[in-house]
């Protein structure tokens, strides 16, 4: 696994249950418990 990209690694976790993705687009900027991120971004939130 750590020959595998990063955006390998993320497309493999999307599809599984308990998983939701969040695209954050160039011109946005979030806040998800308490980190702020500036887009773009893939936000993975794994509710297992």
């Amino acid at each position: 696994m750590k020959k595998m990209l990063t955006k390998e690694l993320s497309n493999e976790l999307k599809k599984r249950e308990g998983v939701i993705s969040i695209k954050v687009e160039p011109y946005e900027k979030i806040e998800v418990g308490g980190i702020r991120v500036d887009g773009p971004a893939v936000i993975l939130i794994n509710q297992e």
